[in-house]
């Protein structure tokens, strides 16, 4: 099922190319992960979100989009909805805020909180950086 999942998220990555733009994150916090996505029209933003620091088998992924509410060229505020596999599955919200403050606008950070509820109810919160390719 996750790899159904995978597989038609890909597929909307590519017929949405040519409108979007590439990102990576980081985001450091007790659950800590890696963010591979792409920005359609500047506001809307699918990712999917990798579990790091523990053991291959415990590595968690999450399938989200968010949405910027708020949208300029020096910062961006997004809300969002998705799931998450794994440890902690459930249904997770990302709220949080992405800043450019140097002259390219590709490098950025970010401070994000999200929910997590699945059998538990969780609150993540973390900090990281944002690159923007193109």
């Amino acid at each position: 099922m996750l790899h159904l999942r995978l597989t038609l998220f890909i597929l909307l990555l590519s017929t949405t190319a040519s409108f979007s733009q590439f990102g990576v994150d980081f985001v450091v916090s007790n659950l800590p992960h890696l963010s591979i996505n792409y920005e359609i029209q500047d506001r809307i933003r699918p990712a999917v979100h990798i579990g790091t620091d523990n053991y291959f088998e415990d590595i968690s992924i999450e399938v989200v989009a968010t949405y910027d509410i708020l949208n300029t060229e020096e910062y961006e505020v997004y809300a969002g909805a998705g799931a998450r596999f794994n440890d902690f599955a459930g249904f997770v919200a990302p709220i949080g805020i992405n800043v450019y403050p140097f002259v390219d606008n590709k490098l950025g950070f970010k401070i994000e909180i999200a929910p997590i509820i699945g059998d538990d109810a969780y609150l993540r919160g973390g900090a990281g950086l944002r690159y923007r390719i193109n």
